[in-house]
């Protein structure tokens, strides 16, 4: 994000409606408990009053409103339209700095909740049941050992940190299909088509890398039982991308009770604290921005296009197992006979985004496009959007567009989550993946089903 004016204006999310009174005190966290005990475990999680913020102007355009607040320091979460206004994270502070500028801030939500007291955190999990990086690989390692006819598990990359020599990560992709020859490989030339589902390229996006986990186990345990799942397995190669950024992730679940809101990789850039690194999601060459924000902005885009090594590993995988099928030229279609599908979860907005994100021209295949995000809406009920979508949000240089852009593979965006209540923002109660999986493993389930044939 940048504060001049000619640059793209920033993402900016659509909330829920809200009611014309500022919310002033949580709202209660269970049935049961009384408004004073879940005001009073609000606040021991958020001690310092951190909470969401709807930041509003009403004579000012939201694109140039969050511009602003990016100017002066405010962290934006996302979640406004033009209606409403700008989503930011803050503390108690904020709501005086808001004043300052002339503008005004409601409280939405607070950014943590309490912990289930009978939740023992392991080496593996951490806010609840999400797990780590290391969870993460330790479970990819396990269904790939216990599932050796459905599944093959890949090194596709590597993270900054591993790439110094200072620790970090490979980053893994597990494929999962009813091998015969030939399949999950690291190959374009294979009969099946792909679908890829990746995860957490944001690390404070909880949501987004746990439903991924609750995916693969419900793909290997439901092969042969479920007439949906077996279809599905028969056919097509799913490949699943749990942790893009799991450095990231391991300073996200540094603390088990309130997560450390790391967005960026941790490729060390002189900012300290969760400023540090380079958002992957404005990292790759397709139409790759240098003014999305300074080295410690949480939209910074790096030192050029593909200057990180996850955004290396990733790309050069999915050229690998993907055709390339579509011209360079932003205008130009892919083959109809393209084949696979690529998408990406993010938190939060319940949103379903299609190509393009960079711009608010119609990509050229457009229709078919559309026709896939659709069927995802048909299920997660999440609005079906492009470009700004009426909400002020480009991406240069994200992965959906790139996919696109550069291999003709529709790709798309998922945003997990409302902007109020306990499943609100990026780090929802664990008990909240429940209503979220029963949402989206349809959707995705509807996207890995047009695999086979996106451009019809």
């Amino acid at each position: 994000m940048t504060s001049s004016s000619s640059a793209p204006r920033p993402r900016v999310r659509t909330l829920l409606a809200v009611g014309a009174a500022a919310v002033t005190v949580a709202l209660p966290l269970a049935t049961g408990q009384s408004a004073s005990a879940d005001a009073a475990a609000v606040a021991l999680a958020n001690p310092n009053g951190e909470a969401m913020y709807l930041v509003q102007e009403p004579g000012m355009r939201t694109g140039h409103l969050a511009t602003l607040l990016e100017a002066n320091g405010f962290d934006l979460a996302g979640h406004g339209d033009s209606a409403l206004g700008v989503g930011v994270l803050g503390d108690r502070t904020t709501p005086a700095r808001a004043r300052a500028l002339g503008l005004t801030a409601k409280y939405m939500a607070p950014q943590y909740h309490p912990v289930d007291p009978s939740f023992q955190a392991n080496a593996d999990t951490y806010y609840g049941g999400y797990h780590t990086s290391a969870g993460h690989e330790r479970h990819n390692a396990a269904v790939a050992s216990a599932h050796p006819t459905l599944v093959r598990k890949h090194t596709i990359g590597q993270s900054w940190k591993k790439t110094q020599g200072q620790g970090g990560h490979d980053i893994e992709a597990v494929c999962i299909t009813k091998i015969t020859s030939g399949d999950c490989e690291l190959t374009n030339t294979n009969k099946k088509p792909k679908f890829t589902l990746m995860s957490q390229i944001h690390s404070r996006e909880l949501a987004s890398g746990e439903l991924s986990y609750m995916f693969m186990d419900q793909l290997v345990n439901n092969y042969g039982k479920d007439s949906e799942v077996t279809a599905l397995l028969d056919s097509t190669e799913v490949w699943v991308i749990p942790i893009a950024n799991p450095d990231g992730v391991d300073v996200v679940s540094s603390n088990s009770s309130r997560p450390v809101l790391q967005r960026k990789n941790l490729h060390e850039n002189g900012c300290s604290g969760t400023q540090i690194g380079t958002d992957l999601n404005r990292n790759s060459d397709y139409h790759w921005d240098k003014n999305q924000g300074g080295k410690c902005s949480e939209t910074y885009p790096g030192t050029g296009p593909d200057s990180e090594p996850e955004t290396q590993g990733i790309e050069s995988f999915l050229k690998r197992i993907y055709r390339d099928t579509k011209p360079d030229a932003d205008n130009t279609p892919a083959s109809k006979d393209t084949t696979g599908v690529f998408l990406t979860v993010h938190a939060y907005a319940q949103l379903n985004i299609f190509p393009y994100g960079w711009t608010n021209n119609n990509a050229p295949n457009h229709s078919d496009l559309k026709a896939i995000a659709d069927a995802m809406g048909a299920h997660n009920r999440y609005q079906v959007v492009h470009g700004d979508g009426g909400l002020n949000y480009f991406a240069p240089g994200a992965t959906d567009d790139w996919i696109y852009g550069r291999l003709g593979v529709p790709g798309y965006t998922i945003e997990i989550g409302p902007g109020t209540g306990n499943c609100a923002g990026f780090t929802p109660q664990y008990s909240c993946m429940q209503s979220f999986w029963k949402l989206n493993y349809p959707a995705y389930m509807a996207a890995a089903k047009a695999a086979a044939k996106p451009y019809k």
